[in-house]
């Protein structure tokens, strides 16, 4: 009776050890999947967190293999849409060219002037490249070198009898919304203050069609546009004072973060211009070399 008594305890002795035995190795490897499970959430968490904040701290310049410019379509010669229907101009053919040296695809993308900031910052466009003037803005955006010199003149018509600044008085005159010369002009009050009128337009061409009916008397905008302007237009009907307001740099404008892109499309033009290529695209829109360097 005892040796049963003590076999039968042995064998639930033993049943329970194996129990035991079981559940340790279970919970140990459960403990395990988990802190796996854990550890590779953890992973991919902080890749991802990673991921983001490199998007936030610097743009990527290849930007899915397009360089994207922004521009405004009515600004002839810089860019504009010529008789063909097709985007084209100084800036676009410089862009296009710097585009294939970075191994880029170009996308021309109209804009609104004033809606450019917006247009940069959200990621729509990659560069302002479109007679971008750099002076005064330095520290809104980062910048491309300076590759032209412009300056700020006012348009009139021929027998309006303006020659001068005196002959503004009481005239209306009209200027594109956040333009640089409109930026000049507000620093111009003892100018400014003696117009009739100070009006503003979305685009010079709408100027010139203002100018020419005789709804404003002067149209302020950048020489370069005035001088490509009265070449191709079929009249002889205006005139550029000969003082100008202001003078000022042309550069590519992009975002403050966007340092890779920037760097990289310095080292094209820089190229470019080396090898003659600025040169070459300026005298066929100009006739003559405008860059800076031939300053």
């Amino acid at each position: 009776m005892r040796k049963i008594i003590n076999v039968t305890l042995f064998a639930t002795l033993a049943l329970a050890l194996c129990a035991c035995a079981k559940n340790v190795a279970g919970e140990s490897t459960t403990a395990q999947s988990a802190s796996t499970e854990s550890m590779a959430a953890s992973d991919k968490a902080d890749k991802g967190e990673s991921k983001a904040n490199n998007k936030d701290s610097a743009l990527s310049f290849d930007n899915d293999g397009k360089l994207t410019v922004g521009f405004d379509k009515n600004f002839p010669p810089m860019g504009f849409v010529g008789s063909d229907g097709e985007f084209t101009g100084f800036d676009l053919d410089l862009a296009k060219e710097a585009a294939k040296r970075m191994g880029l695809e170009i996308v021309y993308q109209p804009i609104a002037w004033d809606a450019k900031d917006m247009e940069l910052n959200s990621g729509t466009i990659d560069v302002i490249w479109n007679g971008f003037t750099m002076t005064g803005r330095e520290d809104a955006y980062l910048w491309s070198e300076p590759y032209m010199e412009n300056s700020q003149v006012f348009v009139v018509r021929k027998d309006s009898g303006i020659s001068d600044f005196s002959g503004l008085k009481d005239k209306i005159v009209e200027v594109q919304s956040d333009s640089s010369a409109e930026a000049v002009l507000e620093e111009m009050k003892d100018l400014t203050s003696s117009f009739k009128e100070l009006k503003k337009t979305p685009d010079y061409n709408t100027g010139f069609m203002d100018l020419e009916s005789g709804a404003i008397d002067a149209l302020a905008m950048d020489e370069v546009v005035a001088a490509y302007q009265l070449e191709t237009r079929d009249t002889d009907d205006f005139i550029i004072l000969d003082k100008a307001l202001a003078t000022e740099q042309y550069a590519v404008g992009l975002a403050k973060n966007n340092k890779a892109l920037r760097d990289k499309l310095q080292a094209a033009l820089d190229a470019m211009q080396a090898d003659g290529t600025i040169s070459k695209i300026s005298n066929q829109w100009f006739g003559k070399d405008v860059s800076i360097s031939n300053k």
